[in-house]
């Protein structure tokens, strides 16, 4: 058996913490980003976009990391799922957002990453609708592009579902309340993986702590959160973060779990990526 780091001392070696800059990140990783979490590990942080965060997994680059559930049947080999500070909830599913447009017959789409739980649940849902070909983009550069009509449709996440509608644009479907309305299951979105060598529980625990104490005090992450924020609009802001950090983000729970082998069960059985090797739990 490996040995562990340990993780529950400030004398070690700082660990290294990749997550995401929105707002649900920032915010409930604020705590432990700047020390405030008791006898929690030091850690240094690495913002990138998601898709880029499932690189670095697959690289292993980080102790600590956020990434797609899609992404976990090549991850779990080298990392662990904590049980608490990812994305999982209802009503906050990925959008499919066209200029008009009404079918994807034949359509041009732009999405946010191949390894993504947004273009996961897309594959499942666009299954017989013809859709025509796929390009990844930075998913704050899809919305402009479909806009512009450099694409048919886009795949979109994150605080573009609350700002769409100034672009011009119109939700073709919400693929999260496709998905509750399939399994009666919350969406499981993004993860927090940590390297198999060390304490899942104490970092769990660590997190939990960190969202925790920014439910407590919400004023204490706000510059925090606006630096990083792609939209720094405070109303959006707020309501971003009010959708994607909930019960879920402190523990997974039993529903959590569900959810997260339910979408990885579906989209095995229709040979959209490998079985788990390794169990969640």
């Amino acid at each position: 058996m490996s040995e562990r780091r340990t993780v529950t001392t400030r004398g070690d070696q700082p660990l290294s913490l990749a997550i995401s800059p929105c707002p649900n990140d920032t915010f409930a990783f604020h705590a432990l980003a700047h020390g405030l979490v008791p006898d929690a590990p030091a850690v240094t942080v690495t913002f990138a976009d998601i898709d880029v965060l499932n690189t670095r997994a697959a690289e292993r680059r980080d102790d600590l990391v956020k990434v797609s559930y899609g992404a976990l049947p090549w991850l779990l080999t080298d990392y662990q799922l904590l049980t608490s500070g990812g994305a999982l909830g209802r009503g906050c599913g990925p959008l499919v957002l066209t200029a008009g447009r009404t079918d994807l017959r034949g359509a041009r789409v732009a999405i946010p990453g191949t390894r993504t739980t947004a273009y996961l649940l897309f594959r499942l849902w666009a299954a017989d609708r013809g859709v025509a070909s796929i390009d990844v983009a930075s998913f704050e550069k899809i919305m402009p592009a479909v806009q512009e009509g450099r694409y048919d449709a886009g795949l979109v996440i994150h605080e573009s579902r609350f700002t769409y509608p100034s672009y011009g644009l119109t939700a073709l479907a919400d693929l999260g309340d496709w998905w509750e309305e399939q399994t009666s299951l919350p969406i499981p979105l993004g993860a927090i993986l940590a390297r198999r060598e060390l304490d899942g529980a104490a970092l769990s625990a660590a997190v939990r702590a960190s969202v925790a104490a920014a439910f407590a005090e919400p004023s204490a992450s706000a510059d925090y959160v606006l630096a990083h924020s792609q939209e720094m609009a405070p109303d959006v802001v707020d309501a971003h973060i009010k959708l994607y950090v909930n019960e879920f983000s402190l523990d997974l729970g039993d529903e959590g779990f569900a959810a997260i082998e339910t979408l990885l069960a579906r989209a095995a059985d229709a040979e959209l990526l490998p079985r788990l090797s390794q169990p969640l739990r």
